[in-house]
């Protein structure tokens, strides 16, 4: 198991004062608000905290694709909602993820990475970026080291100019030595004074607690929009759905893996076993080959990957069966796009 603080990671928890500090004497030269992220363990809970009035909010997670926002998500919530892999556009819909306490309600919100669209599916996408603008209570923009802006312009416009709170994320720190993060952290104070800049390692956990306690201070006054004991308001069947299609991704080169849409057909429980029948989409008939494979084998495979996640997934066994057909250029086709759940 990882420790919080691997060594480069203790480095910058001490380095982080200091830029913090500067932080603050920067908002003050620009004379805006400012409330410094409390500099505390991350093993610090929130029980010393008194009991006040009840928040509840939406806080929505955008940037470029494979900055880390999928991670931070599950890191945030504590449940492996959102898939991961190393490929862009691995998220394609905009994936809810519910944090509840006695003092907090926190609707977390991922998007798919913000890109220059090529074709329907991809407009769809950029849609459901659209959406988290328009009401989120909290935004995160979420950048790694290097990264100097977003893909499409337009959106980070509508950052410079939101009228909520806006956290800067610079994720995957334990990557990039102190020099590296002071210069990210200048050069994102200079470009976006109004936001606060937060660094983290999402995959090392490092800071999330303290973005975490940011967050709920954040947070207007309300009630809860979900049962207590709600994760998220996505069904069983998606969660199948894109645990296949993230062995796609990990298995598949090139176009194959997006040109693939997972559906559950079939979703049976009972009290030790769930029988799953998924339809595989492709748009392609050589592609159809290319994910069976040679005697079946590639499919076996990536079946056999699948049903172990839902096993994890579900605590309990699984039956999967895997069935691959041909949909005729459904990425580019509205109807088809809609049935697939990508257009209102």
């Amino acid at each position: 198991m990882k420790t919080p603080f691997s060594p480069t990671a203790a480095a910058l928890a001490f380095h982080y004062i200091s830029i913090m500090q500067e932080a603050a004497r920067h908002r003050l030269r620009m004379k805006t608000p400012f409330s410094p992220l409390p500099l505390r363990s991350p093993f610090t809970t929130f029980a010393h905290m008194e009991k006040k009035t009840h928040k509840s909010g939406f806080v929505n997670i955008v940037g470029n694709p494979n900055v880390g926002k999928s991670t931070l998500l599950n890191v945030l919530v504590g449940r492996d909602l959102s898939i991961i892999t190393s490929k862009a556009q691995t998220t394609r819909h905009r994936i809810l993820g519910i944090v509840s306490s006695e003092d907090y309600q926190i609707v977390f919100s991922d998007t798919p990475g913000i890109i220059r669209p090529a074709y329907k599916l991809q407009e769809s996408m950029m849609e459901f970026v659209a959406e988290a603008f328009e009401d989120a209570d909290v935004l995160l923009y979420m950048v790694e080291p290097g990264l100097k802006e977003l893909k499409d312009e337009t959106f980070f416009h509508r950052i410079e100019n939101a009228k909520v709170p806006v956290l800067l994320v610079i994720n995957k720190i334990d990557t990039i030595d102190q020099r590296t993060l002071e210069a990210a952290v200048e050069y994102w104070q200079a470009r976006l004074p109004r936001a606060e800049v937060v660094p983290v390692s999402a995959t090392e956990r490092f800071n999330t607690d303290n973005l975490l306690e940011r967050i709920v201070a954040l947070l207007p006054e309300g009630p809860s929009y979900y049962p207590e004991d709600a994760l998220t308001d996505r069904p069983e069947r998606f969660f199948v759905s894109e645990i296949i299609r993230q062995k796609i991704l990990l298995n598949y080169r090139k176009e194959v893996p997006y040109s693939v849409e997972v559906v559950v057909e079939e979703f049976v429980e009972d009290t030790s076993l769930i029988r799953i029948r998924a339809i595989v989409y492709v748009e392609r008939e050589s592609q159809r080959g290319i994910l069976i494979g040679h005697r079946g084998e590639a499919l076996k495979k990536t079946g056999t990957q699948a049903r172990m996640d839902i096993e994890r997934f579900f605590g309990k066994k699984a039956f999967l069966e895997l069935v691959v057909k041909v949909d005729d250029d459904w990425r580019g086709n509205q109807r088809k796009l809609r049935r697939y759940g990508y257009l209102h």
